[in-house]
C-alpha cells in the first residue's frame, strides 16, 4: 500500500494536483468514511498520450493509485475495484441470472402434462359413455334408475356376443387396455404424479398386451384344456401348477424381451437383464397368482377365463412393468456414469 507522501510524489509526478497536508487532516478528522475519490486530468503530456488514474482506498489510513483499464471503464455494470484487485457488484451478487432454460423445461412440462390428461380424460369419456350409453336406442321413457339397472346387464351381453363374433380380437383390445393401465398405475406408484406419466412407456406396455397377450392366452387356456382333459379333483391344483411353472416362464420373457426391442436396446442387453430377473418375477407370482388361479381353473369357464385373469392382470402388470423399467434405468444410468468416469480420467491423462 502505498503512502500519502507516495501519493503525492505520483500526483507531482504526473500533473495531479498536489494532495495538501490541510485537505489531508480533514479527511483524517472526518467521521465518515468515504469509499472512492476519482481523480481524472484530461490534458495532454509530453509523450502525447492520455492516460487516465483512478485513486482508490479509504482516506483515514492510506490511498491508492490504480490505472484505469478498458474493460474497468463501465462502472454501473461491472462495479468499482477495491485496493487494486477485488471486483465489487452489489447488483450481481444478490439479484440470480435468470436462464431460459428452466422456462423452456417448465413449458414442456406443462404441454407433457396437458396431453396426459387430454388423453386420460378423454378415453375415460369414451369408456364411460360407452358402458353408459349400450341402450340409447331404447331409452324412451326410461327413468336414470333403470338405464343404470341394466346397463352391466347389457354390457356383458354385448361382450359375449364379441366373444362369439371374433374371440381373439375381443380379448386382444381387453389386454391392451389393461396392460395400459398397468403401466400407468406402476408409474404412479414409483412416485411420478398422476399427468406426468411417460406416454411411449405406456404405449409400449399396452401395444405388448394387444400384440400378443390377448392372442397367446386364448390359445394358451385351449392347449391348457386339452392338456389335462379330466374331472378329477387334483386337475385344479395340476393346471395351476403348469401355469405358474411353463407358462409364467414362457410369457414373462416374452414380455420381457419385446419390451426391451420396443425400447432399442440389444439383444445382449435384454438377455442380460431377463437372467437377472427371471427368477425374482416368478417367485412375485408365487404370491399372486396360485390364488387367483384356483378361481380361474376352478369357478371360470373357458372362454371368460382371459377377462378375470386381466383384471388381477392390473396388479401383475404393475410388478412386471416395475422390474423391466428399474433395470432397464438402472443400467443406462450405470452406462452414462461410466462414460463420463472415462472422459474424464482420459482428459486428466
Amino acid at each position: 500500500m502505498a503512502t500519502l507522501n507516495t501519493i503525492i510524489t505520483h500526483a507531482h509526478v504526473h500533473g495531479l494536483p498536489p494532495l495538501t497536508n490541510k485537505s489531508s487532516a480533514k479527511s483524517h478528522n472526518s467521521n465518515f468514511n468515504l469509499s472512492s475519490q476519482l481523480f481524472t486530468k484530461p490534458e495532454s503530456f509530453s509523450t502525447g498520450k492520455r492516460r487516465n488514474w483512478v485513486v482508490v482506498g479509504a482516506v483515514t489510513e492510506d490511498q491508492e493509485v490504480a490505472p484505469v483499464k478498458p474493460g474497468h471503464r463501465k462502472d454501473k455494470e461491472r462495479g468499482f475495484l477495491v485496493n487494486g484487485s477485488q471486483q465489487f457488484d452489489a447488483f450481481s451478487t444478490f439479484l440470480p441470472l435468470l436462464g431460459e432454460g428452466d422456462d423452456d423445461q417448465d413449458l414442456d412440462r406443462l404441454t407433457s402434462r396437458a396431453i396426459n390428461a387430454a388423453i386420460v380424460l378423454g378415453f375415460g369419456t369414451f369408456a364411460i359413455t360407452k358402458l353408459f350409453t349400450i341402450d340409447h336406442d331404447y331409452w324412451h321413457g326410461w327413468t336414470l334408475y333403470e338405464v343404470l339397472r341394466y346397463a352391466p346387464e347389457h354390457n356383458w351381453i354385448a361382450y359375449e356376443q364379441a366373444l362369439k363374433a371374433n374371440p381373439v380380437l375381443a380379448k386382444m383390445m381387453i389386454s391392451g387396455v389393461v396392460y395400459a393401465i398397468g403401466d400407468w398405475i406402476a408409474q404412479c406408484y414409483e412416485g411420478k404424479p398422476l399427468f406426468e406419466f411417460e406416454r411411449t412407456r405406456v404405449f409400449r406396455s399396452g401395444l405388448v398386451g394387444f400384440a400378443l397377450h390377448g392372442s397367446l392366452s386364448h390359445y394358451y387356456y385351449q392347449f391348457c384344456e386339452a392338456l389335462f382333459p379330466f374331472e378329477d379333483w387334483w386337475v385344479v391344483p395340476a393346471k395351476v401348477a403348469f401355469d405358474q411353472t411353463v407358462w409364467a416362464a414362457v410369457w414373462n420373457s416374452i414380455y420381457y424381451f419385446v419390451l426391451g426391442l420396443l425400447r432399442f436396446e440389444s439383444p445382449a442387453n435384454i438377455l442380460s437383464e431377463l437372467k437377472a430377473t427371471f427368477w425374482p418375477l416368478l417367485t412375485a407370482g408365487w404370491k399372486l397368482w396360485p390364488f387367483a388361479h384356483l378361481i380361474t381353473y376352478g369357478v371360470i369357464p373357458i372362454e371368460q377365463r382371459l377377462l378375470w385373469v386381466d383384471c388381477v392382470e392390473l396388479i401383475w402388470v404393475t410388478i412386471l412393468s416395475t422390474y423391466s423399467n428399474e433395470k432397464s434405468e438402472s443400467r443406462i444410468s450405470e452406462v452414462s456414469s461410466g462414460s463420463s468416469s472415462d472422459s474424464s480420467s482420459k482428459q486428466k491423462q
